[in-house]
């Protein structure tokens, strides 16, 4: 878009909209100009618009379509695969000013928000009328509940209780021709025609803007955590505990593990010691009530033991539990301390975690970079964190070229290339491997019958995809 064309729309974002909704100052757009994903190409958007209600979401979109400009949604930045980072002459649409509770349906158990309410923020409002919202990525404190649908997030608890869009109900979306479609339902049931909101969860802001959701909830009470830690000497060995509370058919609240890096980095960090020779931390919580949740615990607990684990740790209060698994959510900033941090996020059927993490641990030393393992080890979901130091091309190639061999034994294990972080523009090789050519067509069909023009985030969430013209 030339220069001239770039004034003309900024001109009539700056006309249709509210003071201060519009940013054009350079400053201004580069934090806008990418999300947390390391090393994913972006460019400076022409415009940032700080949309404070719906009618700012169609009077964006509609400007952004009449000057053919592509519009990138966004919620707080947080993700971690390029999805909401800005093309050259794009308008990016942030939704984070849109952060009202509008109702809390206590009856009904579900909840209607604004696309930028933080995750966090609704967890605690929703506690004042004894319910509970489930998915809690670990970027919960800061990321929003928009991000949260566009990318189906999952979190620590999701092994039980499910991801994202196990608990969307319904939501506005403003599509690419401004138009407003109301979707779903408040009802506990419904199937009438297609699953369009279930289309919208994990789009990525291709198909639509998510402007609010109607989010199920479930009652607060009627469970009772109690955490189960173990230290083991390998990783395999933690592997192998995972892999059996698994084949027991137990299914944890959560089940987290942490390798000897991402424990280091937390230690020297917040100045805790380490026993001696842990090479990686498991984190289970169950929540059953009573006397099951006891002999639930310690059957995890021999489980952890039988693999090997040591130092095995039983915690029951609440802030007992909550300080055993502050490690696992201070284990990515932890990292970033140390330099650029480029996070993978593959899935593995359950059974496969250990052979997993053992060719993991393989690619590692093979690239000669250091690769830390979080990982939602309950459901197979892994976060290889690759690390190069700032300014090590060479470093940053050999992390490049561990980031694709981890993807290729994934999928040859039977897993996905991503479990929660989205495709965004990381994702892309791996989505074209892993796509069939049959619903690679399904896709673009689906992309050109509500954004006909390209104009919706274009380039990401599947490969193929054109940019505008």
């Amino acid at each position: 878009m030339p220069r001239t064309e770039h004034s003309a729309l900024t001109a009539a974002l700056t006309n249709a909209l509210p003071d201060g909704t519009v940013l054009t100052d350079d400053a201004a757009l580069e934090p806008y100009a990418h999300d947390d994903a390391e090393w994913a190409d972006y460019a400076t958007p022409v415009a940032v618009v700080l949309a404070t209600s719906l009618d700012d979401v169609v009077a964006t979109v509609r400007i952004a379509a009449a000057h053919d400009a592509p519009v990138v949604p966004r919620g707080a930045g947080t993700g971690l695969s390029g999805g909401a980072n800005a093309m050259a002459g794009s308008v990016v649409l942030s939704l984070e000013r849109m952060t009202r509770i509008r109702e809390v349906n206590a009856a009904e158990r579900y909840a209607v928000v604004e696309a930028g309410v933080l995750n966090d923020n609704l967890r605690s409002r929703v506690a004042e009328d004894g319910l509970w919202y489930p998915p809690d990525p670990a970027s919960q404190a800061i990321s929003t509940i928009g991000g949260n649908v566009a990318t189906n997030a999952g979190g620590l608890c999701c092994v039980k209780y499910g991801v994202t869009r196990d608990y969307v109900l319904g939501m506005t979306a403003v599509l690419a021709d401004g138009s407003v479609a109301r979707l779903g339902r408040t009802t506990a049931k419904g199937v009438t025609g297609y699953d369009l909101t279930g289309l919208m969860v994990g789009s990525e802001g291709t198909l639509g803007i998510i402007v609010d959701v109607t989010l199920k909830l479930r009652p607060l009470g009627g469970r009772e955590d109690r955490a189960i830690v173990g230290w083991f000497p390998s990783l395999a060995d933690a592997g192998t505990a995972v892999a059996a509370v698994s084949a027991a058919g137990i299914v944890p609240a959560a089940l987290e593990l942490i390798d000897s890096t991402c424990l280091r980095a937390v230690a020297d960090w917040q100045e805790w010691t380490l026993p001696e020779g842990a090479a990686a931390l498991l984190l289970a919580k169950v929540d059953e009530p009573g006397a099951a949740g006891e002999a639930l615990a310690e059957r995890v607990a021999a489980f952890f033991e039988t693999a090997g684990g040591t130092h095995v740790e039983r915690a029951f209060a609440p802030d007992e539990v909550d300080r055993l698994f502050l490690a696992r959510r201070l284990a990515y900033p932890a990292l970033e301390r140390l330099g650029p941090v480029l996070t993978e996020d593959v899935c593995v059927p359950r059974g496969a975690v250990p052979e997993m993490l053992g060719r993991i641990e393989a690619i590692a030393q093979e690239a000669d970079v250091v690769i830390a393992n979080i990982a939602h080890a309950g459901d197979g979901n892994l976060h290889p964190l690759i690390i190069a130091p700032e300014g090590d091309d060479e470093a940053r190639s050999r992390a490049k070229t561990a980031f694709d061999r981890i993807v290729d034994e994934c999928r040859s294990l039977g897993g996905t290339v991503t479990g929660e972080h989205g495709v965004g523009l990381l994702k892309l090789p791996g989505a074209a491997a892993e796509l069939s050519p049959v619903a690679l067509a399904m896709h673009r069909a689906i992309k050109s019958a509500l954004d006909p023009r390209g104009l919706l985030n274009p380039g990401k969430a599947f490969p193929g995809q054109p940019f505008p013209s």
